[in-house]
C-alpha cells in the first residue's frame, strides 16, 4: 500500500463494527441468542480518564459485549455511568440510525422473529424497481427501540 499524504483522505478498509448504546447489556446478550443464536466474543469493562475523555462523558463506566455477524461486529454498550434516555427518535431523525442484517430468506427470519417476540414495522414487502428491484427488506426493533432491518438479496 503507498503512503498517505497527511492532508489526503483517509483510507478505508471497511467497517469494523457498529456500536449500539443498550439500557441492560444481560437482557440484550439474551435477545441476540434467541433470536439468532449469537454470543459474544467477548465482553470489556471501560471507566477512567481515558475513556471518560474518549467518550466525552464525565466519569463514564461502560461494560461492551463483541458480537460478529458475518464480517461485521456489533458492540452492544451498557452505560454503567451516567445513565442514557432511552431511545425515542422517529426513523426520519438525524442519527437515528439502523443495523442491516443480510439473511438468506426474509420471510422465514420473519416469521421465526416475530414468533419469538420481535416487534415488526410491517409484515416483508419487495423493492418493486430501481437499483434495488427485487431485494426485500422487514423493520423490526430490539429490546431497547432502536431500528434493525431484515434484508434478502434476489436469488438468496
Amino acid at each position: 500500500m503507498s503512503e498517505q499524504s497527511p492532508n489526503g483522505p483517509a483510507t478505508l478498509r471497511g467497517v469494523h463494527h457498529v456500536g449500539i448504546p443498550v439500557r441492560n447489556l444481560e437482557r440484550s446478550l439474551a435477545w441476540y441468542r434467541d433470536l439468532f443464536g449469537i454470543e459474544p466474543d467477548f465482553t470489556v469493562e471501560a471507566e477512567g480518564d481515558d475513556t471518560s475523555a474518549a467518550v466525552q462523558l464525565e466519569d463514564a463506566r461502560i461494560t461492551a459485549a463483541f458480537l460478529t455477524v458475518g464480517n461485521t461486529i456489533l458492540e452492544l454498550l451498557e452505560y454503567h455511568h451516567p445513565r442514557g434516555e432511552d431511545f425515542s427518535l422517529r426513523n426520519c431523525d438525524v442519527g437515528a440510525v439502523h443495523v442491516c442484517l443480510e439473511v438468506e430468506s426474509v420471510d422465514a427470519a420473519y416469521e421465526r422473529l416475530r414468533s419469538s417476540g420481535a416487534e415488526f414495522s410491517a409484515a416483508p414487502a419487495t423493492i418493486p424497481e430501481g437499483p434495488l428491484a427485487g431485494h426485500r427488506f422487514a423493520y423490526f426493533r430490539d429490546p431497547d427501540g432502536v431500528q434493525f432491518e431484515l434484508f434478502e438479496k434476489p436469488g438468496s
